[in-house]
């Protein structure tokens, strides 16, 4: 054999070994699932929480100043009606006795009225009180996607809400949006 056929078997072999290896390569990747079938599709949220002031007028009742602390003017008045009342009772010194007592009795039961009423003078007013109140919200992070590729189930989070399939492209899941769902 001369040197060129022998180059010739050579070049031809190597060719047939390239061109059979690309042919099982070609194989496989035709062979190769092109999409991975999705099982099950859940929401994940996240819990966010915003505090914020709340405020609100509220109507609070105090008792009202006091003008007469010793409450003089019931006792005074008090008096004089209690001594009249006892003036007209009885006659000599037990008319005497008797303005005194009244005028005694009187002037008690004057400064008690005038307790009772300084106690049940109230004033009403106005405040306005705040509070810290918390609102809630949810935040959608993803979607936990659970497919199926070549009979083994596997969980990924997408950014997008797949459909019934995810592409597979070189036996790997495709994790990015359909360019349609991208904004």
């Amino acid at each position: 054999m001369d040197k060129s056929m022998i180059k010739g078997v050579v070049v031809g072999g190597l060719a047939m070994v390239v061109l059979g290896a690309s042919g099982v390569t070609g194989y496989q990747v035709l062979t190769q699932p092109k999409l991975a079938e999705v099982v099950a599709v859940k929401e994940v949220f996240k819990t966010e929480v915003t505090p914020r002031k709340q405020c609100e007028d509220v109507v609070v009742r105090r008792q009202a100043p006091v003008q007469d602390r010793n409450r003089v003017v019931g006792t005074v008045v008090g008096g004089v009606a209690g001594g009249l009342l006892g003036s007209t009772i009885g006659g000599g010194s037990g008319k005497t006795l008797a303005t005194v007592a009244g005028a005694v009795a009187g002037g008690y039961t004057g400064n008690q009225v005038q307790k009772n009423l300084q106690q049940k003078d109230v004033v009403a007013t106005t405040e306005r009180r705040c509070r810290t109140v918390n609102d809630k919200s949810q935040k959608l992070l993803g979607y936990q996607v659970t497919y199926r590729l070549d009979g083994q189930e596997s969980t990924v989070r997408t950014s997008f809400k797949p459909g019934p399939t995810l592409p597979v492209i070189n036996g790997e899941v495709v994790l990015t949006a359909p360019a349609q769902d991208r904004s």
